[in-house]
């Protein structure tokens, strides 16, 4: 999940996508229900752009607008620096809770309801766990949080690395995860660029029209607005996530249309 890789093309992208969702379902438990549909990649903007290896679930379509070319740099942990030469007090690292290891910094993006039934998109962020006893210990919890195996990379692969989750939580059911990655480093978004997951507004494993979008901007954007296939649309306000250096949003289609386009206009 966490490596970079240079997009050459859309049928590129598109078989990295299927490929690192084929890796990531291998080992899925009986605990989750998941399709078989293939993912489909659309690439927009005229430069290429190095693109994160983003999941998405099965039946989603993830769209990766705009363009950019740099590097988002982790912040440094505190301490460091000078000491204050009046003092010599030993500083201890931050703990595993006030690093978000085992408890995530949680954030709803939206909530309404469909046919009567209530739903609501939340944003999971975790902190990066220091060593392999910590990584044992942030699965264990995410498991807890209703995060499938499927979605769940290798504990190996999490000492270092913060992760985040978008899911929807639709009536009764269990968490769907929507979109989820887990890097070292986040990707900066800035100007227009948007990347966002389409999928249908139910329980898991019911078709239909892609009615809910999912996604990340800029945190200057302001707005953006979501485009259906009935010829109609739907202009939503990004968010603030905590732990997440990029906003968020969440816009519906009406019953009976599904995702066409998605874009940041202000």
């Amino acid at each position: 999940m966490s490596a970079d890789r240079e997009s050459h093309d859309m049928n590129g992208m598109t078989d990295m996508t299927q490929t690192d969702i084929a890796f990531l379902l291998a080992d899925a438990a009986d605990e989750v229900e998941i399709g078989i549909a293939p993912v489909q990649v659309v690439i927009r903007g005229g430069r290429r752009r190095r693109a994160r290896r983003w999941a998405v679930a099965a039946a989603t379509t993830l769209v990766l607008a705009g363009s950019t070319g740099a590097t988002l740099a982790v912040t440094g942990l505190p301490g460091g620096g000078h000491a204050d030469r009046r003092t010599n007090v030993a500083t201890e690292p931050p703990s595993p809770d006030a690093r978000h290891v085992y408890v995530p910094q949680l954030t709803e993006v939206a909530r309404g309801t469909d046919h009567g039934t209530s739903w609501r998109v939340v944003v999971s962020v975790w902190g990066a766990p220091r060593d392999a006893t910590e990584a044992a210990g942030q699965l264990a919890a995410m498991r807890k949080y209703g995060i499938v195996p499927a979605a769940l990379p290798d504990r190996r692969h999490l000492v270092g690395k913060s992760s985040h989750y978008a899911g929807l939580y639709y009536g009764d059911n269990h968490l769907r995860v929507i979109m989820f990655d887990t890097v070292r480093k986040w990707d900066p978004l800035s100007g227009t660029d948007l990347m966002s997951a389409a999928l249908p507004l139910a329980k898991l494993g019911t078709d239909g029209p892609q009615r809910l979008v999912v996604g990340t901007v800029a945190t200057s954007a302001r707005q953006v607005k979501c485009g259906w296939k009935d010829g109609t649309s739907t202009v939503t306000v990004p968010r603030a996530v905590a732990g997440s250096p990029v906003n968020w949003f969440a816009c519906t289609a009406p019953a009976g249309t599904g995702y066409e386009t998605a874009e940041v206009i202000q």
